[in-house]
C-alpha cells in the first residue's frame, strides 16, 4: 500500500500546569538575569533618548497631576506637549496610570525607568511564552522563545532602550495574541482577549494598534484554515471589535484632532530608504555579530544588531521534520501568515500615513519567527545524530556569515568568532537534547542569551540620540534656577556639544526636551511626537521643544488682529535665551516692557528676560479683550468662567492653545469658538451683552460618543462571556498526522534518526 498518513483528531495535548508554572518562573528569572547582563554592559541602556527626554519626565508630571486629584487629559500651561489626550500617554490604560502614580516617589529616574521596563519586558516574555503554549509548544521551548524575545536586536536597542510606547504596546499585544488563539480554539473565554487587546490599543500609539489589527487578521485566517469553521472566527472578530469599540475613548480624540497636528495627513503613502529593511537583512537573524546594511542614523551600515533575533532561530530550521510540519501546517498557519505580513512590511513603504520607518516592525517579525520555530521544534523536532541535518545547519550558518560579512566586511574577525560561538552552542544543545532531555537543552539555549546581550550592549557605540540627562531629580533641582511662573525657552539642542551634556555645563540652566517636568517647572517647551502645527509654525518650535534663531523676533512680534505681542497673548512671565544661539542678545536693549535679569552661576549658558512689571491680574486666562469688558477668568481647570459685557460686540482672546474640543456658552446659549493666528482660543461676544456668564470648556473631542461606545463594548463582552459559559468549553480537536494513527502525538518520544 502506498504511503498514506492517517489523519486522526485527538484532544489537544496540553502541558501539565505544574510544568508550565515552573517554566514561567524560569522565564521571569531569566529576563531579570538578562537585564542584569545588559546593565553590566551599559548602566544607562534603559535610560536614553526618548525615555529620558519624553517619557520619564511625562511620568513625573502626570503622576503629580493624578496625586493632586486632576485627570490630566490637558495640562494647559504646557503649550507644546500638554494635550495628553493626543500624546503617547495611555491615560485610559490602568497599568500606565500606575506607572505615573509611582513615579514622583523616585529620585533616581534611571533606576525607575529600568524597573518599569523590566516589568513590561517580563510581561512581554510571558506573552510570547503563552503564544507558544497556545499553539501546542512544550513548556521548555515556549520558555526559550519567551526569554529570547526581550533580547532580540531591535526590541532591546530601541523599544526597550528608548521607545517606551512600542515596548508596552508589544507587551500587551503578545498576550492578546495568545488569548485570541485560546478563545478561537475554545480553551478560554473572550474576556482575556478583550482586556489585553484593549490595553494594547489604549497605549495611544499607532504602531501597536495597527500591528494588533494585523495580528487578529492573521489569527482569524489561520484559525479558519485550521478548523474550517466560521463560528470560532466570528467569535474572535466580535470580541476584537468590542475591544476596538472600548478603546475609542483613547483613540477617537486623536482622529478628531489630527488636522490640527503635524500628523494631519493620514492618507500619505510614500517610500524612502530610511529604516526600510531589505529582506536579506531582516532574515539574518541568528549571528550575534550582525550589523545590517540599510539607511538609518549611522549612515548605510548600522553599528547595532538591529535585525538580530536569537542565535538559534535560523540553525534550528535544520532540525525540524518539515514533512511532518507540512502535514500540520494549517494548525500553525496563523503564525506563518503574521510572519510573512510583517516581513513584507519591514521592506516598505517607508511611510503609510503616521506609520513611518518600517524597521519598527522588526519586533513583530522576531515574535513570529521565535514562536514558529519553537512550536515546530516542540512538535516536530529531530535531535538525533544526522550528517544530513548537520550539513544543513552548517549551510545555514554559512549563509548567515556571508550575509553579515557582506554588510560589514571590516568586522570579519568578529563574525568568525560569532560563527564559532553559535556552532559550539548548537552542538551543546543537541548533545543535551539527546542525552539529558529537552529541559536541559532549553536551559542552555536560555543561558546563552545573557553573554550575547552583554557583549552586544557593551560593544555598541554611544547612541547619538541620547540627551545625557542627569539621573537624579534632586541634583537637577538643586542646580537649576528657581523659575516661578510660566517660562518660554528659546534654545536648540544642536547647539549643545556632546561634551557639554552634563549637569554642570548645560542641564543646570537649559531644559531640553521635557526636562523641565522633572523639575516641576512650568515650561511651554516640551517633547511631543504630535505637535500643534499652527503654534509650532508661529514660533518655529520643533518636536523636541527646540526653536530656530528667528523665534526671538517672532515671540515679541505683534499679532496683527489683536495688536498685541505674541508673548503677551501667551501671558508668559519669562523668556530664557540660550547664549549659544543668541550670543549677544543680552548686550542689546531688551524688548519694550522687558528686562534682562542675572541669575548668578548661569550666565555662561542663558540670558533671562523677565517683565519690568508683573502681569496684571495673575491667574487670569484672558490675554486680550477688544470691545468687551470682562471680569477675571480664573485659569484653573478646564472649565473657565467670567462675566462679560459688550454694547457693540467684541472679542476675547484666551492664553490657551486652540486645540479641537473647546466649546463656549454665553448664559445658556452656545457661541462659536475661533482661533487667532490659528493658535489662540478666541470667542466673539455679541452686541447687547450685559453681565452675562461666559463659560469656556475643553473636553477631548468625541468624549461622549467614545464613553458610550466603551460602555456598550463592556456590555457586549459580558454577553459573549455569558454565552461562552452557557455553552461550555469546547473540547479542542487538533489534527495530528502520523504513520501510527493509534498513538497520540503527546505520548510519542522525540523523533530520532539513525
Amino acid at each position: 500500500m502506498p504511503y498514506a498518513p492517517a489523519l486522526v483528531w485527538v484532544r489537544a495535548a496540553l502541558e501539565p500546569r505544574k510544568q508550565v508554572a515552573q517554566w514561567a518562573i524560569v522565564v521571569v528569572i531569566a529576563v531579570l538575569a538578562g537585564y542584569i547582563a545588559v546593565l553590566l554592559g551599559d548602566s544607562r541602556h534603559f535610560y536614553t533618548d526618548d525615555t529620558e527626554a519624553q517619557y520619564v519626565p511625562m511620568w513625573q508630571l502626570l503622576g503629580n497631576e493624578l496625586r493632586a486629584g486632576r485627570f490630566p487629559a490637558m495640562v494647559p500651561w504646557e503649550w507644546m506637549a500638554g494635550n495628553y489626550s493626543l500624546e503617547e500617554a495611555g491615560l485610559y490604560n490602568p497599568p500606565q496610570l500606575l506607572v505615573y502614580l509611582l513615579a514622583p516617589s523616585f529620585d533616581d529616574l534611571a533606576l525607575y525607568a529600568t524597573a518599569v521596563k523590566l516589568v513590561f519586558s517580563t510581561i512581554a516574555a510571558l506573552g510570547v511564552f503563552r503564544i507558544c503554549l497556545a499553539y501546542g509548544a512544550r513548556a521548555p521551548w515556549a520558555a526559550v522563545a519567551g526569554v529570547a524575545f526581550p533580547f532580540s536586536g531591535w526590541f532591546l536597542f530601541f523599544d526597550e532602550a528608548s521607545w517606551f510606547t512600542s515596548h508596552t504596546g508589544t507587551a500587551w499585544l503578545v498576550h492578546a495574541w495568545a488569548s485570541a488563539v485560546l478563545y478561537a480554539r475554545g480553551r478560554s473565554g473572550p474576556i482575556p482577549l478583550f482586556v489585553f487587546l484593549y490595553l494594547a490599543l489604549t497605549i495611544q500609539y499607532a504602531f501597536p494598534a495597527v500591528e494588533s489589527g494585523l495580528m487578529i487578521a492573521a489569527v482569524a485566517a489561520g484559525e479558519y484554515l485550521y478548523r474550517r469553521r466560521w463560528a470560532p472566527v466570528l467569535r474572535l472578530l466580535t470580541a476584537s471589535g468590542l475591544a476596538v469599540a472600548a478603546s475609542m475613548v483613547a483613540n477617537l480624540p486623536i482622529l478628531l484632532s489630527s488636522q490640527a497636528t503635524w500628523r494631519g495627513d493620514v492618507s500619505t503613502i510614500h517610500n524612502d530608504p530610511f529604516l526600510t529593511v531589505p529582506w536579506s537583512e531582516s532574515l539574518n537573524a541568528s549571528l550575534p555579530s550582525t550589523v545590517p546594511a540599510f539607511t538609518a542614523w549611522w549612515g548605510h551600515v548600522q553599528p547595532l544588531p538591529m535585525v538580530y533575533i536569537a542565535w538559534f532561530v535560523i540553525p534550528a530550521l535544520a532540525f525540524i521534520d518539515w514533512k511532518a510540519a507540512a502535514r500540520t501546517a494549517a494548525e500553525w498557519s496563523g503564525i506563518a501568515l503574521f510572519a510573512v505580513a510583517t516581513l513584507m512590511w519591514t521592506a516598505g513603504p517607508g511611510a503609510i500615513g503616521p506609520l513611518r520607518w518600517p524597521a519598527r516592525v522588526l519586533p513583530m517579525l522576531a515574535i513570529a519567527l521565535l514562536v514558529l520555530v519553537c512550536v515546530l521544534l516542540s512538535r516536530h523536532g529531530v535531535f538525533a545524530s544526522s550528517r544530513r541535518r548537520y550539513a544543513a545547519a552548517g549551510a545555514l550558518i554559512g549563509l548567515l556569515f556571508i550575509r553579515s560579512f557582506s554588510a560589514a566586511p571590516k568586522l570579519l574577525e568578529r563574525h568568525l568568532i560569532a560563527v564559532v560561538f553559535v556552532v559550539a552552542l548548537g552542538a551543546g544543545v543537541l548533545w543535551l537534547a539527546r542525552n539529558r532531555g529537552i529541559g536541559a537543552a532549553a536551559a542552555l539555549t536560555i543561558v546563552a542569551t545573557f553573554p550575547i546581550a552583554f557583549v552586544q550592549v557593551a560593544t555598541a557605540p554611544a547612541t547619538p540620540l541620547s540627551y545625557g540627562f542627569p539621573e537624579r531629580r534632586s541634583e537637577m533641582t538643586a542646580a537649576f534656577p528657581d523659575f516661578g511662573g510660566r517660562t518660554l525657552q528659546l534654545a536648540d539642542r544642536i547647539m549643545v556639544r556632546d561634551e557639554d551634556r552634563t549637569l554642570a555645563a548645560t542641564y543646570g540652566s537649559i531644559a531640553l526636551g521635557s526636562y523641565a517636568k522633572n523639575l516641576g517647572l512650568q515650561y511651554v517647551n516640551g517633547y511631543t511626537p504630535v505637535g500643534h502645527a499652527a503654534f509650532a509654525g508661529l514660533l518655529c518650535m520643533a518636536w523636541d521643544g527646540g526653536t530656530c534663531p528667528d523665534a526671538y523676533r517672532r515671540v515679541f512680534a505683534v499679532e496683527p488682529s489683536t495688536d498685541t505681542p505674541v508673548v503677551d497673548l501667551m501671558r508668559m512671565d519669562r523668556v530664557v535665551l540660550q547664549r549659544a544661539q543668541y550670543p549677544d542678545a543680552g548686550e542689546k536693549p531688551a524688548p519694550p516692557g522687558w528686562k534682562f535679569v542675572h541669575y548668578p552661576g548661569h550666565e555662561q549658558q542663558i540670558w533671562v528676560l523677565e517683565r519690568v512689571n508683573p502681569l496684571p491680574s495673575p491667574g487670569d486666562l484672558i490675554a486680550h479683550e477688544s470691545g468687551v469688558h470682562a471680569t477675571v477668568m480664573p485659569e484653573a481647570g478646564l472649565t473657565n468662567r467670567a462675566t462679560v459685557s459688550s454694547g457693540t460686540g467684541g472679542r476675547i482672546v484666551l492664553a490657551r492653545l486652540a486645540w479641537p474640543g473647546y466649546t463656549a456658552s454665553l448664559g445658556d446659549r452656545e457661541i462659536p469658538v475661533r482661533a487667532v493666528a490659528g493658535t489662540f482660543v478666541a470667542v466673539d461676544i455679541p452686541p447687547g451683552t450685559h453681565n452675562a456668564q461666559l463659560t469656556v470648556t475643553w473636553r477631548p473631542p468625541g468624549l461622549s460618543i467614545s464613553l458610550t461606545s466603551a460602555l456598550l463594548a463592556v456590555l457586549g463582552i459580558g454577553l459573549l462571556q455569558w454565552w461562552f459559559r452557557r455553552r461550555g468549553r469546547e473540547p479542542e480537536l487538533d489534527p495530528v498526522v502520523d504513520d501510527d494513527a493509534a498513538t497520540p502525538q503527546a505520548q510519542r518520544p522525540v523523533a530520532v534518526e539513525a
